[in-house]
């Protein structure tokens, strides 16, 4: 049994189609998704933002052939058996995995949670029936004393925490599903996040950054945007003209749904943080249409910092964490600083007011010895 995703070259309107070539005892059919590539030009140069559109769409058929690989599965079109608990939870898992694939950091840490998932059942396909307390429990004390990074080093706890995360998360979307009648993760107890320092710039580290010059504009706008406004890189790449908009009574202020938490948000933000993007564009166009996700986009990010003096390791995200320990540095209270971040627990917010209340302390330790003899 497969499910192949294959091409067909040019379709009648020039692109490149996309097909499934399904396979199963010795017959074959297919089936056409009505999604297509651009196709490169003759003197085979494809511009960076149809790349991107064909990298989307890419992921969006893997994903859809990951969905009819687990149905095949499963039995939804009894073709292997009537018996949902008798499908791979490994395909199952892989399928939820590939949903992701348009959000770079998500996807990364599924993808990891599937893979250290396959060193604890060392390689072998295992079905939902399988999947019981004890094996829940085994694969959470794997990730606590087996399992090792790359570089051959324990896993950091919060990256426990993550992987065993994403393991509740598939099997309770299973019963969701109705592949399960009950969560066995339930019972099992998980990771305690463990506090981590989390890369900001200071006020005076900010200004310094916006005073030194950038070969890159786009990336330099968009990064002191991200630290005025407190979105994510994500949320960024999808504003669209349309979302940002004005009134003489509250200001300027966006509307838009964040791309991780899928939330609606109406975010108010500085007239300085408007002006940075110029003069408005066509409603339904992107701001920052160039703008990716990408090595070498992070990698001009980091030669502007450190053109500017700043030693930190910043990438993008670094412009969040900035904006919330900025607004606490000048006493906007946790539940503000939570609504404007769009958490949906004031616990991720808290996370910021640590990093606040560590500086305090190294503030006053830094206050020199008066010589007081007591």
């Amino acid at each position: 049994m497969s499910v192949v995703l294959r091409k067909r070259q040019k379709s009648p309107t020039g692109k490149i189609s996309l097909y499934l070539d399904f396979s199963h005892k010795g017959k074959r059919w297919t089936k056409y998704l009505k999604m297509y590539l651009h196709p490169t030009p003759e003197n085979g140069k494809l511009s960076q933002k149809l790349k991107e559109e064909n990298k989307k769409t890419i992921a969006l058929a893997e994903a859809v052939q990951s969905k009819y690989h687990f149905e095949l599965y499963s039995g939804e079109y009894g073709i292997v058996s009537e018996n949902k608990t008798n499908a791979s939870f490994i395909a199952y898992f892989q399928s939820l995995t590939d949903k992701r694939k348009s959000s770079y950091g998500n996807y990364g840490n599924w993808d990891s949670a599937l893979k250290h998932i396959k060193k604890y059942v060392k390689g072998k396909d295992i079905t939902f029936a399988e999947i019981s307390p004890k094996w829940v429990q085994g694969f959470r004390d794997y990730l606590d004393a087996t399992a090792i990074k790359k570089d051959g080093t324990p896993l950091t706890q919060n990256s426990k925490l993550s992987y065993f995360r994403k393991l509740t998360a598939a099997l309770k979307q299973a019963v969701k599903d109705e592949i399960l009648i009950k969560n066995p993760a339930i019972n099992v107890k998980g990771f305690k996040e463990q506090d981590s320092d989390r890369a900001y710039l200071t006020f005076e580290e900010l200004q310094n950054l916006a005073k030194t010059p950038s070969d890159t504009p786009l990336i330099r706008n968009a990064f002191i945007f991200a630290c005025l406004t407190g979105l994510r890189h994500s949320d960024i790449r999808a504003l669209k003209w349309h979302q940002i908009e004005h009134s003489n009574e509250e200001g300027y202020f966006i509307r838009f749904v964040q791309v991780k938490t899928k939330g609606s948000e109406k975010l108010y933000i500085q007239e300085q943080a408007r002006n940075i993007l110029g003069p408005k564009g066509d409603p339904n166009n992107k701001v920052f249409p160039d703008l990716y996700y990408s090595a070498s986009q992070n990698e001009k990010l980091l030669m502007w910092v450190q053109a500017a003096g700043i030693e930190k390791h910043i990438t993008f995200h670094c412009a969040r964490h900035t904006y919330a320990t900025l607004q606490l540095t000048n006493d906007t209270d946790l539940f503000t600083v939570s609504k404007l971040l769009g958490h949906k627990n004031i616990k991720t917010t808290q996370i910021y007011a640590k990093i606040i209340d560590k500086k305090k302390r190294e503030a006053v330790d830094r206050m020199p010895d008066l010589g007081l003899d007591i």
